[in-house]
């Protein structure tokens, strides 16, 4: 296929570099000519470093180079190019502008794909004379090891542009993923999940920036925490995307964006490209404070607070165990002795309402997370009447691993479902809010995030391992504590939990009951 790229910046280049590699012969240009020349020079230098590191061949390299073709005019006719892809700024004038020139200089039959990230594809077509040739051909940066693209058809989409669309990007090495013209299309609208609940957590003062990362990290098997990511993407383009996605949603309240934003953008804490953001960068800088040491009392009794769920009954047994293999009393029976640390175990639930329904000693209740643990880190939730002394022994009591490293433990701030339950409980309740609008399968969705976004699974897939009903409940819970509609459970969940379900079934749409 012959392709003609215009826009020769950071998107442009990398998608040049993708398509040469897989066989295509590539146009590339740009209304500067600078512009041409610096791309195909950081192309080359890229295939060159491919060759030094035994991913590509000297011959192959020579071969994609050779496919090559800058252009002087990136609207000179082009009477054999099938297909154009737009990578300019995100601006609809001027992306209406480079469109409006490519349909005067190219064929009817060229298919025209738009990289926008932000923009409507629907928009974007309406300014062409035929807006049936249009689609949105999404890429993620860097191209060639991004390895998903979004195919986003807008409303006046031919139909058989997706299939070809989905047919190029996985001939050339890449998963497809067809969504619908929303904002955020799919990868950026399902990330919300994780950043604008974080984000809520730091409100709520529940924990600090680094706590939380280390929680997402070590609890939930994140590549990244929450404000790690934003420091990396720049919390200036987060922002403007949830403010984005949640304006394009009618203001929908699991979108919601948070109120910490818009200063820190102002003052320029955009993250590592700033030199500062939620951690400092550059020279001298130290990264997140070092986790307190431990230095509580570790030989202190334990009594686990009983709980009506299986969920937390299940992880009370287990935590009484590992921490009597370690050495720590378990007290078992009606209540704790006088010296016992009480943990509470919960889901979607909170501290303080276990010890005001139970009677329990406010000053030595505590709670702990239920969620299983990737990494040798457990969770602490101390409430607004913990003894600050009786939360460091607990701290060291929870430390405590048998003939092993001792645990690292982060202690929080009492919350309805304590921080890994609700990052979890927000990811997956973005995933199937998209899905039960249809805007993508659900397994495009789990697709999608894994990729794109680097979950240690789908938000379907994830929920599906806790299962739609411990999730309803869970979610439930978190409504009833919080009265907050961001925590309201979603009809997705909520069906499949009563049919029996998985999440990541598809399940019975209407136009399935027509021959």
């Amino acid at each position: 296929m012959r392709i003609r790229i215009v826009g020769a910046g950071a998107m442009g280049r990398g998608i040049a570099q993708w398509a040469a590699s897989a066989g295509h012969t590539v146009e590339l240009g740009d209304v500067r000519a600078e512009a041409v020349t610096d791309a195909m020079g950081f192309v080359v230098s890229m295939l060159d470093r491919a060759v030094a590191k035994g991913r590509t061949t000297a011959a192959d390299r020579d071969a994609a180079v050779a496919r090559l073709a800058p252009l002087p005019d990136p609207w000179a006719a082009g009477p054999d190019v099938e297909l154009v892809i737009e990578a300019v700024r995100e601006d609809l004038e001027t992306k209406a502008e480079v469109f409006a020139k490519l349909e005067r200089a190219l064929p009817s039959s060229a298919i025209f794909a738009t990289n926008t990230s932000s923009l409507s594809v629907t928009r974007i077509a309406a300014t062409l004379q035929d807006p049936s040739r249009l689609a949105g051909l999404h890429f993620f940066n860097p191209v060639p090891l991004m390895r998903i693209v979004e195919v986003v058809p807008g409303a006046a989409t031919r139909p058989e542009i997706p299939a070809v669309l989905t047919a190029l990007v996985e001939g050339c090495g890449h998963r497809a993923v067809t969504v619908a013209d929303t904002p955020g299309f799919l990868v950026n609208h399902a990330g919300r999940g994780l950043v604008t609940e974080a984000l809520a957590l730091l409100e709520e003062s529940v924990a600090g920036p680094a706590d939380i990362d280390r929680i997402a990290r070590d609890v939930l098997g994140l590549r990244m925490g929450p404000f790690e990511l934003m420091d990396l993407t720049g919390l200036d383009v987060t922002a403007a995307v949830i403010d984005s996605i949640w304006q394009g949603f009618r203001y929908e309240d699991r979108l919601r964006p948070s109120y910490l934003t818009p200063n820190r953008v102002v003052a320029g804490l955009h993250g590592r490209k700033t030199g500062q953001g939620w951690y400092a960068y550059g020279e001298g800088a130290g990264g997140p404070a070092p986790e307190p040491a431990v230095d509580g009392n570790g030989d202190r009794p334990v009594f686990l607070a009983p709980s009506g769920s299986v969920e937390t009954t299940s992880y009370a047994e287990a935590l009484a165990g590992a921490l009597e293999a370690a050495g720590v009393r378990i007290e078992r029976g009606a209540g704790p002795s006088p010296e016992a640390l009480v943990l509470v175990p919960g889901w979607g639930t909170t501290v303080s309402g276990a010890i005001g329904a139970g009677g329990l000693p406010a000053e030595r209740t505590v709670g702990v997370e239920v969620l299983p643990s990737v990494g040798r880190r457990r969770v602490l939730a101390v409430t607004a009447a913990t003894d600050p002394a009786a939360a460091r022994d607990a701290r060291a009591v929870l430390a405590r691993a048998a003939g092993e490293d001792p645990h690292a433990v982060t202690v929080v701030r009492d919350t309805a479902g304590s921080v890994a339950q609700r990052l979890l409980s927000s990811i997956v309740a973005v995933g199937a809010s998209i899905a039960e609008r249809r805007l993508a399968t659900p397994a495009d969705i789990d697709l999608a995030v894994t990729t794109g976004l680097g979950y240690p699974a789908g938000p379907l897939a994830w929920g599906e391992r806790i299962g739609a009903a411990r999730l309803l409940e869970l979610q439930r819970a978190l409504h009833a504590a919080t009265g907050d509609p961001r925590h309201r459970p979603t009809r997705w969940v909520t069906e499949r939990a009563d049919l029996g379900l998985a999440l990541t079934e598809a399940g019975t749409s209407v136009g399935d009951c027509w021959g």
